[in-house]
C-alpha cells in the first residue's frame, strides 16, 4: 500500500470518527486564542494528525499545547521561542554555528512538523520539530543570568518570551509529565502557528498539499 493510500485512509477514518462522534478538540479551561482552537479542530476534522499525539504551538501567545490522539489536552504552557520574529529558518542554519546567528536570524519556523523522539549532541532527550533547521522541543537549560530565562517563562507577556535560538523550550517539570510521555516516546505532529501571515491561509495550503499527493 502507497504512503498517499494510507494516508488517505486513515483521513477517511478520521473523519468518519470525527462525524460519528462529533470529535472537538478538548482545550479544558485553557483560554486558548481562536486561531489555536481552530487549528486544533482543524487537525481532529482532516484527522491530519493520522492517529498521533499532537502539539500546537501558538507564537503569538508563547504556549504549546499538548494533546493525546483523540483530541484531549494533556498539557499546556508557557514556551520560550526563537528572539527573532519570522516564519521561516535561513536555510543554512544547521550548519551554522549558534553564535553566529544575528537575531534576525533565530526564528522559530512555522508550520506542519511530523515530531521524532531524539537527542541532542549532549545525549539530552528532545523532540526533534524540524531535524533540518536545527529546532526542537526540549527543557529549560542553565543559561547566563542575564537572560533570565527562568523569569521570562514566568512572565504574563508573550514578548518576553523571544529569546530562544529558535528551539520551543518548555519548563523542566512540564517536559517530564507532559513531552516525554507523549511525543517524546513516538512520532507525532506538531503545529507551529505562524505570525506573520494568517493561520487559516497556511493551514489552507497545508490542506493542498495533503490533497495534492
Amino acid at each position: 500500500m502507497s504512503g498517499r493510500v494510507r494516508r488517505l485512509l486513515v483521513a477517511a477514518g478520521g473523519l468518519l470518527c470525527a462525524a460519528l462522534c462529533n470529535a472537538a478538540p478538548d482545550f479544558a479551561t485553557e483560554l486558548a486564542s481562536d486561531d489555536a482552537r481552530y487549528v486544533a479542530d482543524w487537525v481532529l476534522s482532516a484527522a491530519d494528525h493520522e492517529g498521533r499525539p499532537f502539539a500546537v504551538v501558538d507564537k503569538k501567545a508563547a504556549r504549546i499545547y499538548v494533546f493525546d490522539p483523540a483530541g484531549h489536552l494533556i498539557g499546556a504552557s508557557s514556551v520560550l521561542l526563537g528572539a527573532g520574529l519570522g516564519d521561516l529558518s535561513v536555510p543554512d542554519v544547521a550548519s551554522r554555528k549558534i553564535g553566529s546567528l544575528s537575531v534576525a536570524e533565530r526564528t522559530t519556523p512555522a508550520g506542519r512538523f511530523d515530531s521524532v523522539p531524539g537527542r541532542n549532541d549532549k545525549g539530552e532527550a528532545i523532540v526533534w520539530v524540524d531535524y533540518d533547521a536545527a529546532v526542537a522541543i526540549h527543557r529549560l537549560r542553565p543559561s547566563p543570568a542575564a537572560e533570565r530565562r527562568a523569569l521570562r517563562l514566568e512572565s504574563p507577556y508573550a514578548d518576553d518570551k523571544r529569546i530562544s535560538f529558535g528551539c520551543i523550550v518548555v519548563p523542566v517539570a512540564f517536559y517530564d509529565s507532559i513531552v516525554a510521555p507523549t511525543l517524546g516516546r513516538q512520532r507525532g505532529v506538531v503545529y507551529v502557528l505562524p505570525e506573520t501571515e494568517p493561520v487559516r491561509a497556511m493551514f489552507d495550503a497545508v490542506a493542498s498539499d495533503f490533497r495534492a499527493e
